[in-house]
């Protein structure tokens, strides 16, 4: 089943000499509970084509439809609800309040949508990601490894249509990636959950379902690995 649809989406900055085209024309779907894997060149659109996707910088021209929802026919009031609920990002460089420890980081999407939390899932996502012990630490407590695990667990906590990571390892050693890499696919088959990571590392690209490249904002290659575990 497909729960997104990209039409030629285009994002322009600038202008006259200095205008960049960062994304030209891309057209894709992604089917509900697909790992897919976004690969390219420094510079050729990945990321821009996450955050648009992600609802947190507006193309130019196109469409993006999460789970039959055109996403820019909201304005921003809606927009930040849609970011919320309905999409996970996870960053490189894990954007944890220092401030507040595991369990409030990880709960924070919920506690600004004011629900309340939900323990039970809480509480199984702590496990899952093995921080249950550390679950009262700041930030700066936490190693690398374990500061990513609590952005993995705050994308997650709100049980989003898709998770969108971002060079989630690339702020890692080889073997904190892998193991970062293991819970992403873990996460994706245990909750049936969409998930779209961007990489240069064609290791990580291998393990998902799909692989799109991208250069100079167009997809060069679009490939599948293997079928979505639906």
């Amino acid at each position: 089943m497909e729960i997104l649809r990209i039409e030629n989406l285009t994002k322009v900055y600038g202008s006259g000499e200095n205008q960049v085209r960062a994304l030209d024309g891309v057209s894709f779907t992604v089917e509900k509970g697909e790992f897919l894997a976004i690969i390219g060149p420094s510079g050729s659109g990945k990321s821009t084509l996450l955050h648009i996707l992600g609802g947190v910088d507006r193309p130019t021209g196109g469409k993006v439809w999460l789970d039959g929802q055109d996403v820019y026919a909201q304005d921003e009031e809606q927009l930040a609800v849609f970011r919320r609920r309905q999409v996970g990002l996870i960053y490189q460089f894990y954007n944890l309040i220092p401030v507040l420890n595991v369990e409030e980081n990880m709960t924070l999407p919920v506690l600004m949508d004011g629900r309340p939390v939900n323990e039970e899932r809480l509480n199984e996502l702590l496990g899952i990601l093995g921080l249950n012990e550390r679950r009262k630490h700041l930030p700066n407590q936490l190693s690398g490894g374990q500061q990513q695990r609590v952005s993995i667990g705050r994308a997650l906590m709100n049980a989003p249509s898709v998770v969108l990571a971002d060079e989630p390892t690339g702020n890692l050693d080889s073997r904190n990636s892998q193991e970062i890499v293991e819970l992403l696919r873990s996460s994706n088959v245990r909750y049936k959950q969409t998930l779209i990571v961007i990489t240069h590392d064609e290791n990580i690209a291998l393990q998902a379902d799909r692989i799109i490249a991208i250069e100079d904002g167009r997809i060069t290659r679009d490939e599948r690995i293997r079928e979505a575990r639906a």
